[in-house]
């Protein structure tokens, strides 16, 4: 699509229809473009050859920038209106430097704007017939009426109404100039949608109102679709036809084999009674498109016939489905999950209620060293992706290069090609269209394979031997941390003569692997390799920087305070790092996911204890409810979660949270704010589990576990200490009645085995329109990209203190976009606010890793945690994953570093490397997308 500078402007913008001011369409012509900036240019720097010259050379360049914009905004054969393209140019010309001729062009087009505003006047007055009723609209028979602009009239006041510092009128006015005569219907309101989509950056409740003006667009599909024929303008209008609605809906979806027969089988009327049209209007316009594209159901024609509330209620009602009062539980789930306080995990949204409902997010196996078991392993890694799980697979087991085969008499080719085929397989099996499978591979750092794997992801070298599409992570244990502090060797060992290596932690496995060394120097092993622990620790933080790959997790945290390890051995994480639970031959763990806002349990005094207290219960009965309902694709899978129950309730919203509260994320209130947060879901989290255990039973493997021992998350910590000593170092404070919670579980027993993960939270963040998970502010100002479309992202909260103080307007929006949403350069801006409102690669990492501390403490599973790195270096990367080390994180994600946005910093493009950062024989290669920040691809935890 993009020509590079000089090259015919025709070819390139083919495609674009422009919009006059009076409503025509005529073909784009970048030549008008040169014309009306060389006349800017001249007028400040005259006509003298020397300055032609420059003129005609920068022009030229000029031109291709906004026609290249152009053309990255719109679709083919897309139309845009003569003043977007002149807004283009004025933006260009900023961003490029030339002030004097930038100022040239404004005076010119207001000047320009002045004169059309007094014709326009004269002729309404002599003609007496506004200009907006000229326009005729297309109909889908062929024929044309009028534009009907008191309905739109109408959709934009309900859009605007109770949103401070929006303007209708210009809404309408905006929507009514781009409306050319002969538009077809169904472009009108996608018009009114735009009109205030490219508002959001002035003014962030515009994102509010494009949302409501979204709804006439999916209310008129879905009453189409099920031939409801009535006139609806207005959400308004809708309320009083929702019942109606909800009851075709459900017939038909039933009818189209979409949803369960049984969900015909509710008290539809009592159901209706306590549905909220009303809360249709309380989403950000990339809320409700998210779900719109990729949520809601649909005919297999693809038109979308179910609206917002009728997909939490169905949602509700495949959570409730085995519940006694059924509908009482269906109705107190939809308003948890209406009202933003709770959401689900996106498979849960994708197929509660559905024929097939695939409900669990993350899927653990570890795979056997043996060709049935290898293969066998792959196979179960395609039926669980297809029906949208992601994977961690613990690989570890399986032999290494050149071990002896005893069947063939041969040597083994290693773990490396089998990781191959698996990458293969994820890339095979995209979950029914909705989305790529996705796969973590595990291998603990003393396999052989070891320097084989952290090169998996590498742009270079023998492809048969790289896994482009698949994640990797480093298992590492303690001992090796401690090798690499005290700068000791490291040996490397075949899993088939070292097997129990595999099953060990702790100092069982410390003194287990010093027998093997001895061994290996006795000459007793075949394949053994020794390296310098400090060496490795260095490769695998290089290639952490220059790949993004393998992730840094730590195996005798997560099973020394593993509540259920008297089950079983922890020998992975999932596909985002925060599900750590044992897996074996005959089990492949399993975790159903769903997160709290934060942001709507907090008030610029803290935390609202009662609501988080009751949105915390509710929310544990719907992750429970999810084990019985769940679609099982494999019996390992079954058999695993019905015997263990394990849930991970985590946190969304963190960041806006601190916003509340004024806190900026690098204080020590924020980290306090953290450790009680957390304290506090834990506690609630693991009462209502134990509630649920005296009303439905104990999981069946209770007896035995840390919990019926007294040992709670917070507790477990004293035995990592045990086995540790002095290389933990831990914030242990409390502020909640520990005690009787222990008396309490020791009582009752416990409903789940685990109870808690921090996962991403990607896409539910977007639809509760908050921050994601535990994640700092990216931007505070940029365009979002996902599978929906480019979305202007602007931090409310930001905005609202610029306007106090009287500095948010057209200047300080050009500096934010200049600037890439920083605060930091603008000197105008007072140093607290930059405080709070730093940004991810403006926050010390350290600080994340001691959040992250603070709330690991207290939590059963693990984290999503993502570390960010502005200028990364060797030692910076050494000292802050020693850290995260010692403060006793389980798991961390993806490493980010800075990378360059594009020339009309529209986009986030992200990348590590590309910035002369001299790491560990980095080459600066793209570092992967990943899923808990723009990643379009990958929900699996979210």
């Amino acid at each position: 699509m993009h020509q590079p500078t000089g090259q015919s402007q025709s070819t390139t913008s083919s495609g674009i229809q422009v919009i006059r001011r009076n409503g025509k369409v005529t073909n784009f012509d970048p030549g008008k473009i040169s014309v009306a900036m060389t006349k800017a240019f001249l007028a400040v720097e005259g006509g003298s050859a020397a300055a032609s010259s420059r003129v005609h050379d920068t022009v030229r360049d000029l031109t291709d920038q906004v026609v290249n914009a152009l053309t990255r905004r719109l679709a083919d054969n897309g139309t845009v209106h003569i003043e977007d393209i002149q807004d283009q140019v004025e933006l260009c010309l900023m961003r490029s430097g030339e002030h004097k001729a930038a100022r040239a062009y404004v005076l010119y087009r207001e000047g320009q704007n002045q004169k059309r505003q007094e014709e326009a006047a004269k002729r309404a007055e002599t003609e007496g017939i506004p200009e907006e009723h000229r326009v005729n609209v297309t109909l889908e028979d062929g024929s044309q009426r009028p534009l009907d602009v008191e309905r739109l009239r109408a959709l934009v006041d309900e859009a605007c109404n109770g949103f401070e510092e929006v303007d209708a009128p210009r809404i309408l006015q905006d929507a009514c100039r781009n409306l050319f005569d002969g538009v077809k219907e169904s472009d009108v309101s996608q018009t009114l949608v735009m009109s205030a989509r490219t508002l959001i950056d002035q003014e962030p409740n515009y994102s509010q109102v494009a949302a409501r003006l979204l709804l006439d667009i999916l209310r008129r599909e879905a009453l189409g679709f099920l031939d409801i024929h009535t006139s609806i303008n207005t959400q308004a209008d809708m309320a009083g036809l929702y019942g109606d609605y909800f009851k075709r809906y459900i017939k038909q979806a039933e009818d189209l084999e979409l949803l369960d027969t049984r969900l015909g089988q509710y008290d539809l009327e009592r159901l209706i009674s306590a549905i909220k049209p009303e809360r249709d209007l309380q989403f950000t316009y990339l809320g409700l498109q998210t779900l719109y594209d990729r949520y809601f159901i649909h005919s297999e024609s693809g038109t979308r016939f179910e609206l917002p509330q009728a997909f939490f209620m169905r949602v509700a009602m495949g959570l409730a489905i085995n519940e006694i009062d059924r509908e009482g539980r269906a109705i107190e789930f939809y308003n948890l999950l209406s009202s933003f306080d709770f959401m689900s995990s996106t498979p849960t949204l994708f197929n509660s209620g559905t024929l097939r409902p695939q409900l669990s997010s993350c899927y653990l196996t570890t795979v056997a060293d043996d060709l049935d078991g290898i293969y066998s392993s792959i196979k179960d890694n395609a039926l669980l992706s297809k029906f949208a799980g992601g994977l961690g697979n613990d690989w570890t087991r399986v032999r290494g290069l050149g071990a002896h085969i005893k069947g063939t008499n041969g040597k083994s080719q290693g773990v490396v090609p089998f990781l191959k085929v698996a990458n293969d397989t994820a890339v095979a099996v995209n979950q029914g269209g909705k989305r790529k499978g996705a796969v973590c591979a595990y291998l603990e750092t003393w396999h052989i394979d070891i320097e084989e794997f952290v090169e998996l992801r590498k742009n270079t070298g023998d492809e048969r031997r790289r896994t482009h599409d698949m994640n990797t992570a480093n298992w590492i244990p303690d001992l090796f941390m401690q090798r690499v502090a005290e700068e000791k060797d490291w040996t490397l060992f075949s899993p088939n003569e070292t097997s129990d290596l595999h099953d060990l932690t702790g100092k069982a496995f410390e003194k287990a692997y010093t027998a093997y060394e001895e061994k290996a120097a006795r000459g007793e092993l075949d394949i053994y390799k020794t390296v310098s622990a400090t060496e490795l620790w260095r490769k695998m933080l290089g290639l952490l920087f220059e790949t993004g790959h393998p992730w840094i997790t730590f195996k005798d945290p997560c099973n020394l305070r593993y509540s259920n390890q008297h089950m079983g051995v922890v020998h992975s994480s999932n596909l985002c790092t925060e599900i750590t639970l044992h897996t074996n031959d005959q089990e492949i763990a399993v975790c159903n996911l769903g997160s709290v806002n934060l942001t709507a349990h907090t008030t610029e005094h803290g935390l609202d204890m009662a609501k988080l207290e009751k949105t915390v219960t509710t929310a544990m009965r719907m992750l429970d409810n999810v084990i019985d309902y769940n679609y099982y694709s494999v019996p390992q899978a079954r058999n695993s979660n019905l015997r263990h129950r394990p849930v991970g309730l985590g946190i969304m919203g963190f960041q806006d949270a601190l916003y509340k509260q004024r806190l900026a994320y690098t204080s020590e209130e924020a980290l306090g704010f953290a450790d009680r947060a957390m304290e506090a879901v834990s506690y609630y989290a693991i009462q209502a589990s134990s509630d649920l255990a005296e009303e439905r039973g104990r999981y069946s493997t209770y007896e035995g576990s840390l919990w019926s021992q007294g040992i709670l998350p917070i507790d477990s910590l004293k035995l990592l200490k045990a086995e540790r000593g002095d290389y933990l170092q831990v914030d242990e404070s409390h502020t909640l009645d520990w005690a009787s919670l222990r008396d309490k579980v020791q009582l009752q027993g416990m409903r789940n085995s685990n109870t808690m993960a921090i996962a991403p939270t990607a896409t539910i963040s977007n639809i509760c329109g908050v921050s994601q998970s535990i994640e700092p502010t990216y931007q505070n100002l940029f365009v979002k990209s996902n599978l929906s479309g480019e979305f202007t992202v602007v931090n409310p909260y930001m905005v609202h203190d610029l306007k106090k103080l009287g500095l948010w307007d057209e200047v300080m929006i050009n500096d934010l976009k200049y600037y890439d949403g920083s605060l930091q350069p603008i000197d105008r801006i007072p140093a607290e606010l930059k405080a709070i409102y730093a940004t991810a690669f403006e926050i010390d990492p350290r600080w994340l890793v001691e959040a992250g501390s603070r709330r690991q403490k207290w939590i059963d599973q693990g984290q999503s945690l993502n570390l960010y790195m502005a200028e990364p270096s060797g030692k910076k990367l050494d000292n802050l994953y020693k850290l995260a080390w010692v403060r006793g994180l389980k798991t961390t994600y993806y490493l980010r570093s800075m990378g360059a946005t594009g020339a009309e910093k529209t986009s986030v493009q992200e990348s590590s490397g590309g910035n002369g950062v001299d790491l560990i024989g980095s080459n600066g290669s793209d570092t992967p997308k990943a899923c808990s920040i723009l990643d379009p691809d990958c929900e699996a935890c979210q």
